[in-house]
């Protein structure tokens, strides 16, 4: 079969011949029809990120829509070993699909699963967002913090504050407020504490560095001692580290966690992609993509910044 094979740590895949999956207990093979170019698929190719199995060669992509044998179509996450998404076919643990609509567009589908699936499992199984609650986006003019916005309303958030450094984007995302990130940190904070003093339930943050210091600092300083604040880290594009004083943790009711592969289980993410999936018209959840054959991949992949790349099969 035809896939996007990657050779060595760092290689860009190639379209190339990989050998055919084969089924074993409790697994499916999937013909795969749309797989999302996404973050996450990229850094895995790499060799770089923390669920690399740093075993060459294999194919890329973490994700996808496609067809059972049985014709059901599917929405599958991390298939088995070297089998990725960016294939003819793959191989993928039962637990590890979903049935999606029908009517679900397969690249549409495949372009909004993955950032969709960090936010809709932040906001429902991490923080448990309530009806009515306030939640904080920080980083929300990305393509998983534009989808994040959508995803908070849909789940029932009351009012929603949003991030950015694009402030063109911020402008209509639809949120409540809008605080454009900028280097001045003491007015950056400020604007939060005022916020803070509202009150805030969520913090999702997709950015950590000083912007999520500044974030933690003003809710230590202004948050309702009675509502703790849930803070949900799921990306690091501002920074790896913060600087965290144990006094600011001890200061307020603040629940600092992570979202992601590792702190929530990987038939759960999935369940939260098929609730997403499910959403979509609902919801009005969707993203700007283009959709590109997979015999295309080497090309597509070194592009730069634009809409997100679906590799269609």
């Amino acid at each position: 079969m035809k896939a996007a094979v990657v050779t060595e740590a760092g290689a860009i895949p190639a379209y190339a011949d990989f050998a055919e999956p084969v089924a074993g207990p409790d697994e499916r093979i999937v013909t795969v029809s749309a797989a999302a170019l996404s973050p996450l698929a990229r850094v895995r190719a790499s060799g770089k990120h923390y669920s690399s199995a740093n075993v060459y060669p294999f194919v890329a992509g973490v994700d996808g829509i496609g067809r059972l044998d049985d014709g059901q179509k599917v929405y599958f996450f991390m298939p088995r070993g070297v089998f990725g998404a960016m294939a003819e076919r793959t191989v993928v643990p039962a637990s590890r699909v979903i049935a999606v609509p029908e009517g679900l567009d397969d690249a549409a589908g495949a372009a909004i699963a993955n950032p969709g699936m960090s936010s809709w499992a932040a906001l429902t199984q991490r923080a448990r967002l309530q009806r009515g609650e306030t939640v904080l986006i920080n980083g929300a003019t990305g393509s998983s913090g534009q989808l994040a916005v959508r995803i908070a309303r849909h789940l029932g958030a009351a009012k929603i504050i949003a991030t950015g450094r694009n402030v063109a984007v911020l402008d209509r995302l639809g949120a409540d407020v809008t605080i454009p990130l900028t280097d001045d940190f003491e007015a950056l904070e400020a604007r939060f504490k005022h916020e803070f003093a509202a009150g805030i339930d969520v913090v999702i943050d997709y950015l950590w560095g000083q912007s999520a210091e500044r974030i933690l600092a003003a809710a230590a300083k202004m948050a309702r001692d009675a509502t703790p604040v849930r803070f949900v880290q799921i990306g690091t594009m501002s920074g790896l580290d913060i600087t965290l004083p144990g006094a600011l943790l001890r200061s307020k009711a603040i629940e600092l966690m992570g979202s992601g592969l590792g702190s929530v289980a990987l038939d759960s993410l999935v369940k939260a992609v098929g609730a997403l999936l499910g959403a979509v018209d609902d919801g009005g959840l969707s993203l700007p993509y283009e959709a590109v054959p997979l015999v295309d991949v080497a090309t597509a992949w070194s592009r730069g910044e634009g809409d997100r790349i679906v590799f269609t099969v």
